[in-house]
């Protein structure tokens, strides 16, 4: 009989993201067989696995959806201080999908969301390289200098960073429109980065996550990713070099 890691099987069951289960594990909210969990433990499907009160049964069939995320928006499916998040804008959707990713408060934009585990781990782990694209405009005076800074920076805060590619769409000398487009993304990355050259960031719109673009959905909107998208992604995982090393995951 087959084992698997426990977390995995939550994560594979559409609960929550597979993070999201070991810090459940963590603190005491997954049993098996009426004992607490550990990480890493092992289960096969005779175990009764329960997390935060509902049975683990692994049948949920897998979904996958696009939001426009909306400024002042908290990227989190549940909410304990009172402020708006996503799982407000889902409306009708029943399945339990959880954002791949994160777009801060202040951002707006393109926001995956699924109960894929496996493939949500995929898409935010920095191997696999799926470029994702941004409009940001900023404040201040763009000029050649800090342009020059901003394409040539390659550590942040003491913390190396990869290239990122930038193109200036709009110049003016006190509000500036760029382009970023990221491999990878650190903790709100692009504000620090501008913030580093002097310019503050006034909006930040993410358009495209690799050749998945928010055409068409206007904010606030969600919709259902059509077979050829979701095709799209499970390939850009599936064929991702196998000679890249991993590193820790990263808020985008």
């Amino acid at each position: 009989m087959n084992e698997t890691r426990i977390q995995k099987v939550i994560s594979d069951a559409g609960l929550c993201s597979r993070r999201e289960a070991e810090r459940a594990i963590e603190n005491g909210e997954v049993t098996v067989n009426g004992r607490p969990a550990k990480i890493g433990q092992k289960v096969t499907s005779r175990d009764i696995i329960v997390f935060r009160g509902t049975r683990v049964d692994g049948k949920e069939g897998k979904e996958y959806y696009m939001l426009n995320k909306p400024v002042g928006y908290v990227t989190t499916m549940s909410e304990q201080f009172g402020r708006k998040s996503v799982n407000d804008l889902l409306g009708d959707i029943k399945a339990r999908v959880y954002p791949v990713g994160r777009l801060d408060m202040d951002s707006e934009g393109l926001l995956l969301l699924t109960n894929d585990g496996d493939l949500t781990m995929k898409l935010t782990h920095p191997r696999y390289h799926i470029p994702k694209t941004y409009i940001v405009r900023v404040k201040g005076d763009a000029n050649d200098v800090r342009l020059a800074k901003l394409l040539d920076m390659r550590e942040l805060d003491g913390e190396p960073i990869a290239p990122v590619k930038i193109t200036l769409i709009d110049y003016r000398p006190e509000s500036s429109v760029f382009k970023f487009i990221l491999q990878e993304g650190k903790n709100r990355q692009i504000r620090r980065m501008c913030e580093s050259c002097g310019l503050t960031v006034t909006s930040l719109k993410r358009i495209a996550v690799g050749d998945l673009k928010l055409e068409g959905l206007k904010s606030g909107q969600v919709r259902a990713l059509n077979s050829k998208e979701i095709k799209y992604l499970k390939d850009k995982t599936k064929n991702a070099s196998s000679n890249t090393n991993p590193r820790n995951r990263k808020k985008d």
